[in-house]
């Protein structure tokens, strides 16, 4: 029996522990349907079928799980000696992976991301962009990026950006013709831009003021995930939103929106970087870690 490839080893331990082709392929940025042919090829190879596929899952074998137990470690040790080798290079090569949320990739990563890359050329980075809090190990991902109130208390969280603060803007023909609302509980009488999570849920409007803490639900015409489309509708005049003062800064500048209850809303801590203790630190992840490190100082 020919050896199986490495890759294609790799490959299928990440197909089993998403339990899906689409999710496997997604968090290593290539298509399912070359997974599909990978894991075909190994199970060629092996003469064995290693995964059970049904149009709705994807679930190991008991020969895949036994293989999965002992690929896993495997697999880690061999990602682990490779990866020592970068400590002798002037720059460590590699693939980072980040799981963040849409505030982040539209915020903060931006300005990041191309200057870190700068720095370590041979370094390339990977960023999933989901609002679902997942388990960054299993998923693949080498850290995420939340806000405190969604760490584990288990995980290794560093400030990935200053203090924040959300803002409730409208358009001027929308406060000419609507009223600019003076106190929280005014909003309950303006139409709102929603964002929905994938969850379905929609996150409550929160203000404070001396102690005093206001939470809202409104409601409106537009109900959404996207904060591109939240923005178009508020500049159009749809209604009022709730979003980041950094998302909306530039058509604040232009004019376009102002904004109501300032002294509502009080600055916040920042999105955190967070990853797993553990005893070594893949050589990409390090080189990130100490670029935000530095960037906060």
């Amino acid at each position: 029996m020919a050896q199986p490839d490495l890759a294609d080893l790799d490959a299928f331990t990440a197909v089993a522990r998403a339990r899906s082709f689409r999710g496997a392929a997604a968090s290593r940025g290539v298509s399912a349907s070359s997974l599909s042919d990978t894991v075909r090829r190994l199970e060629a190879a092996l003469g064995v079928r290693l995964l059970n596929r049904t149009t709705r899952s994807v679930t190991p074998t008991e020969a895949g799980e036994r293989l999965l137990a002992r690929l896993t470690p495997a697999l880690a040790d061999v990602s682990l000696a490779l990866d020592e080798v970068n400590a002798f290079r002037d720059s460590p090569i590699g693939v980072l992976k980040l799981n963040v949320p849409g505030a982040v990739s539209r915020i903060v990563l931006p300005d990041l991301i191309p200057r870190f890359l700068a720095a370590h050329p041979g370094i390339r980075v990977e960023v999933s962009v989901e609002e679902a809090f997942v388990d960054v190990l299993a998923a693949g991902f080498d850290a995420g990026a939340r806000y405190d109130e969604r760490l584990e208390k288990d995980m290794i969280a560093v400030p990935l950006a200053g203090s924040q603060r959300f803002v409730v803007v409208g358009s001027p023909a929308y406060f000419e013709k609507h009223g600019r609302p003076t106190h929280p509980r005014e909003v309950l009488g303006h139409p709102c831009i929603r964002h929905r999570f994938p969850s379905g849920s929609s996150y409550a409007w929160e203000f404070e003021k001396d102690g005093e803490v206001v939470r809202v639900q409104p409601e409106g015409p537009l109900v959404t995930n996207s904060g591109e489309l939240e923005l178009a509708a508020a500049e159009a005049g749809l209604g009022l939103l709730a979003t980041f003062e950094a998302f909306c800064a530039d058509s604040i500048a232009a004019g376009k929106l102002e904004t109501v209850l300032d002294d509502w809303l009080p600055p916040f801590s920042g999105p955190y970087l967070y990853y797993p203790s553990r005893r070594h630190m893949p050589a990409p992840l390090r080189a990130f870690v100490d670029f935000v490190k530095a960037e906060r100082k």
